[in-house]
């Protein structure tokens, strides 16, 4: 049995691996990870283009999600397109963390194979789907399969540099898997307490494998309205469970800076995995050299203008800027490798370079 990492083993990985500056996944053809993944859609063409692109204006980093579906129904296809898309960004020097669970299916739709359904027209991620889906989540006599599944993956990769993070579970319990408006907020309870059950179980499968990557899952309720921080018991097992620390973040700097603050404090490497929310006051400018600051690592939300549709706000979210499509909500680059902002590219080529620098002695 292997064990959490100590807090000098992860200080020494971060040590290796320096500083990350990375982005959130999936290519401007791809409207979910089902699509990006399975066999009749994956498009290691454009992957490769993008990828370069990122590298070009000094992306080091990635994440991006696993889907179980593809893996039920094509567990050796699956794996060798893991193995093509590790060697694409390995050619563009680009460390990988792979995110094996999922709970965010916006699309309000269990995962499906073939052909997805196209973007809603003017909806942000219309078509995400989940890893393993709800009904699967809310199901513990299915989980051995899910349990199968993340060994089996990790087992196949827990020793490949190419593979730098095993990212366990993107938002466990998010109320955004397929509950519909009819639903009690009592379901929603029951939704988080299998999530965290599970995500309990996943640490355990993956120390039972016995990966050289470290584990982590992120925490991600932070409520700037009520200034609670990660409190709710799902980061709290995340955050106590992960090798190292990670947690996600779509809020003005100064919560930034104290969500960093708090949790340099656990002497843990600390990423954030999810940001940049132009809308909210979530920036470049702003929030870059606070990570870098801080030595957190840190993954925005998207790379390339495409079918997520991702540049579009989230419902709700104030869409009233006098010229909407001069301020994009996530992503950096058009669908030719443009920037939507000059000035954001050369920040992040600027602070990867003088990290890499400093790095280097």
């Amino acid at each position: 049995m292997h064990f959490q990492w100590t807090p000098s083993q992860a200080q020494a990985w971060q040590e290796q691996h320096g500083w990350t500056c990375g982005f959130n996944y999936l290519p401007r053809t791809s409207v979910n990870w089902t699509e990006m993944w399975q066999a009749d859609t994956f498009d290691p063409q454009t992957i490769d283009q993008e990828l370069g692109w990122a590298r070009h204006h000094g992306y080091n980093a990635l994440r991006t999600n696993l889907p179980f579906i593809v893996w039920e129904h094509d567990r050796d296809g699956l794996l060798n397109r893991i193995d093509t898309f590790l060697e694409l960004a390995a050619k563009h020097q680009i460390q990988v963390m792979l995110t094996l669970m999922d709970d965010c299916a916006f699309s309000g739709d269990e995962p499906f194979l073939g052909p997805q359904k196209p973007p809603r027209p003017g909806v942000h991620n219309s078509q995400a789907a989940a890893s393993p889906g709800r009904g699967i989540v809310m199901d513990p006599s299915r989980w051995p399969a899910v349990e199968a599944y993340i060994r089996d993956v990790i087992e196949r990769f827990k020793h490949d540099e190419r593979v730098a993070i095993w990212d366990l579970y993107n938002e466990p319990g998010n109320r955004g898997i397929n509950v519909s408006a009819t639903e009690s907020g009592e379901a929603d309870i029951r939704i988080e307490e299998f999530a965290l059950q599970l995500m309990i179980n996943a640490f355990r499968w993956a120390r039972e494998v016995g990966p050289s990557q470290p584990l982590t899952v992120a925490a991600w309720h932070l409520d700037i309205e009520s200034n609670t921080l990660f409190r709710h018991p799902i980061d709290s097992a995340a955050l106590q469970l992960s090798d190292i620390i990670s947690y996600h973040a779509y809020v003005p700097a100064n919560y930034q800076l104290t969500a960093l603050h708090h949790l340099s404090q656990l002497n843990r490497p600390v990423l954030c995995t999810e940001w940049l929310a132009r809308h909210m006051d979530c920036t470049f400018s702003e929030q870059l050299p606070l990570f870098a600051a801080y030595d957190a690592g840190c993954y925005q939300w998207g790379l390339v203008q495409g079918k997520t549709q991702t540049w579009i706000p989230w419902t709700g979210v104030n869409k009233t800027h006098p010229d909407p499509q001069s301020l994009w909500f996530h992503d950096v680059l058009n669908d030719q490798g443009n920037p939507w902002n000059e000035e954001e590219m050369r920040l992040v080529s600027h602070l990867t370079a003088c990290r890499h620098k400093r790095a280097r002695g």
